[in-house]
């Protein structure tokens, strides 16, 4: 049965009407058969602002509701712990706090409680209108798509031309992140005893000074309706493990963060992750980084691990290939793109090495569903073929502007308070055929040069055209072997010009997947999460310097 006002009312109080509003759709969504969203409770409300949209001229409309819940543990060890600071903020989606303070084990967000609401999108007069609320009752949605009614015509008055939406079929499905263990039947202390096993080995590294771990966990629920038929249930799982190892030597402190894979899946993504494996490896790196001296200025061959190849992949291949940004509609946060319109098919963006895909399938990706947020089933797309640009990143609403006839699956919006837009999917650099070199092959080929591995500073400008990078952790390649860590290293790098000098390209054994929970994009500001792959590559003759803090 839908909520009324007097249903909704016995969950609010003192906690609040946010709260109140989660419970409740935590409610109805434990009174759902799961895997049909055409018996669930929130079909009927959907319907209501369908017909409300309808009623009042609307020639579209979609209705999304949305719970996120943020969890997370963390754990911290070593005499300087309580300066390491845990892990910083971000929220994920959903708007969730951070981790806390290093200093013992913690929690992320609440057990089981997380922030819920619907948005509504309507075009009418030819033009979107918006409007959202944590409150999910009857009477509610019928005024919030009332409201998003009428911020559409009010805004037709500046229109130059009218919303046009590439079509799609209409889908009743629902879809689930594959999990092996559902992490919300782990008790806490299992998940914090994991995280401090990681820590308490980093510790008996000497010279460790501090150390923080720890897995970060989205789950998000979402019931999307449309007026063209389409209901969709879909569940997501999201994990992020973290671990940051800092080592002091006299006045000299450094950190090496370890990039483990967040992926989407259960608990099993956690406990099958490399942090054990690898823990001992990064301590011993963080002490030896203490009094690793900078490498000298000038032009080097850059053999890139893929933890770092992702983040050249997302800043300068991935953002610059948007559509929107292509077309200048999102200019205030991070700029536009050096691509244009006519260069799809013909602009040389790198070597013939480089093969870029754009795919919201890929299993284990943080940027995979089954269904967009225009309700548009998601795909593989090609974006780069042997160094050519071939396609961009498209939804509904901008695809019929490039004269495509469908979209690529690229709508998102953050949280229930949000209006979906065109944000990337994961993107992958393709690994070379069968009998490409390994990392170790490539290292050997290399005669003057620097190994980048992890993410560190970065610096772009307003058209993802020319940039300043930095990773982690760096060892100088001389005559093909590696002589010594070195410390502080960046390199310039001009978007065509950096991928043409891609001239080597590990094989599918050195492909790895890595990604983020934190791009952010638009105004108001949204975050989404992505995944980059990509094998071991080489970028020659890249002028590197030092960084300074």
């Amino acid at each position: 049965m839908s909520p009324s006002r007097r249903d909704f009312l016995k969950y609010t109080g003192a906690a609040g009407l946010v709260i109140a509003s989660s419970d409740l759709v935590a409610e109805l969504i434990a009174q759902s058969p799961k895997g049909n969203p055409m018996t669930s409770s929130f079909k009927g409300l959907a319907d209501l602002a369908l017909g409300e949209a309808k009623r009042a001229g609307c020639t579209y409309a979609d209705i999304r509701f949305t719970r996120s819940v943020n969890s997370g543990v963390n754990a911290s060890g070593g005499p300087d712990r309580d300066a390491n600071g845990g892990f910083g903020g971000g929220g994920g989606r959903g708007g969730g706090g951070g981790f806390g303070r290093g200093g013992g084990a913690g929690r992320r967000g609440g057990a089981g409680r997380g922030a819920a609401g619907f948005g509504v999108r309507v075009i009418h007069s030819g033009v979107w209108g918006f409007a959202s609320s944590p409150i999910v009752t009857e009477d509610e949605i019928r005024r919030i798509t009332r409201m998003a009614t009428d911020v559409a015509k009010a805004s037709a008055i500046a229109k130059k031309v009218d919303v046009k939406l590439a079509p799609v079929p209409s889908y009743q499905e629902y879809w689930a992140t594959p999990l092996k263990t559902d992490p919300s039947t782990i008790p806490q202390d299992q998940k914090t005893a994991y995280c401090q096993k990681v820590v308490d080995a980093a510790v008996k590294v000497k010279g460790v000074s501090s150390v923080t771990c720890g897995v970060q966990i989205v789950n998000e629920w979402k019931y999307l309706a449309s007026s063209e038929g389409s209901y969709i249930e879909q569940e997501t799982w999201e994990l992020n493990p973290t671990l940051n190892v800092s080592a002091k030597v006299g006045d000299v402190t450094k950190t090496r963060s370890h990039i483990a894979v967040p992926k989407t899946g259960g608990w099993e993504v956690a406990e099958e992750g490399d942090l054990l494996e690898n823990v001992e490896r990064i301590a011993n790196d963080a002490v030896e980084m203490t009094t690793a001296k900078p490498v000298g200025m000038g032009l080097k061959d850059l053999v890139l691990t893929p933890s770092h190849a992702m983040l050249t992949i997302h800043e300068i291949v991935a953002h610059a290939t948007e559509l929107d940004r292509v077309l200048g509609y999102e200019a205030n946060y991070a700029g536009t793109s050096f691509v244009k319109l006519t260069d799809v098919g013909k602009l040389k963006y790198g070597s013939k090495l480089m093969n870029i895909t754009g795919d919201r399938t890929m299993p284990g990706a943080l940027a995979t569903v089954g269904y967009d947020d225009d309700g548009v089933k998601t795909m593989e797309f090609p974006i780069v073929r042997e160094g050519i640009l071939v396609g961009l990143q498209t939804n509904r609403e901008t695809a019929p502007l490039i004269n495509d006839k469908a979209s690529k699956g690229c709508t998102s919006a953050s949280s229930w308070r949000d209006y979906p837009f065109l944000r990337m999917p994961n993107v992958r650099l393709e690994a070379g055929p069968k009998g490409s070199p390994t990392q170790e092959q490539i290292i050997a080929d290399t005669r003057d040069g620097v190994l980048i591995d992890g993410r560190g500073s970065y610096s772009i400008d307003q058209q993802r055209y020319n940039g300043q990078f930095g990773g982690n952790c760096f060892w100088e390649i001389k005559a093909g072997k590696i002589t010594r860590m070195v410390t502080d290293v960046t390199y310039n790098a001009i978007t065509t010009d950096f991928w043409a000098n891609l001239d080597a390209i590990g094989g599918p054994e050195t492909w790895r997947m890595y990604g983020t929970g934190g791009d952010a994009k638009g105004q108001p500001t949204q975050t989404n999460s992505i995944s980059h792959g990509s094998p071991t590559i080489r970028i020659k003759k890249i002028m590197v310097g030092a960084a300074y803090a």
